[in-house]
């Protein structure tokens, strides 16, 4: 398994498929997807042009059922997956949980709003993907191998609060993203290393514009 981040909040994991995750920015036509995520329906996490670059005629799209308006009209229908939160979906070969991703103390994602994080299974790892987040109720006790967090502040986290996020979860590797290009700095990714427990594998992947 191998996972890139393009920039920002843009995955891509390459398994036997290729699934993306919050595609931003990606400057040249791919078409390579298997799955493409989205986590909410923010312009740097929900990027159509991007998303038109990576997509194939059979490419399963799974967006939050909340955003459903956002993609009807623009897709094969029978292609776009609508998911809820806290609720666990297996598509072809993709199996995941979903986590309800939202700010305790901002105003800038609603719990009400019904966006999510993943929780993805595979290769025998749970990868969690925590999309514009706060740490809250209903994500302070996921059990995961590998928490791609976002440590930017403003809008999430910050690289402080991510820190004690990930040191409360455990995994295995911790991946920061969400920082340097729209909210944060790339220095973030430092500050939040310096923090994590000696246990925890930090692997730093953005790519610095």
């Amino acid at each position: 398994m191998e996972i890139t981040i393009n920039t920002h909040s843009s995955i891509k994991i390459k398994t036997d498929k290729i699934i993306y995750i919050d595609p931003f920015k990606i400057e040249d036509n791919i078409n390579d997807a298997d799955y493409i995520l989205i986590t909410h329906s923010h312009y740097d996490h929900y990027d159509i042009d991007s998303i038109n670059k990576i997509k194939k005629d059979n490419t399963k799209l799974i967006v939050p059922n909340s955003m459903i308006q956002n993609v009807f009209g623009k897709y094969d229908m029978n292609n776009v997956i609508g998911v809820d939160p806290s609720e666990t979906y297996q598509i072809d070969d993709l199996s995941f949980d979903t986590i309800r991703a939202y700010n305790v103390d901002k105003q800038f994602h609603p719990k009400s709003n019904n966006w999510v994080g993943y929780l993805l299974n595979i290769e025998d790892k749970k990868i969690y993907i925590a999309g514009d987040t706060d740490i809250n109720e209903d994500n302070k006790n996921i059990e995961c191998d590998i928490a791609l967090l976002p440590i930017g502040g403003t809008y999430t986290m910050n690289n402080i609060e991510a820190s004690e996020f990930a040191n409360k979860l455990k995994p295995t590797t911790v991946i920061p993203i969400h920082y340097g290009s729209i909210a944060g700095s790339y220095e973030d990714d430092i500050l939040f290393k310096e923090k994590i427990d000696d246990d925890i594998e930090v692997k730093l992947l953005m790519e610095k514009e």
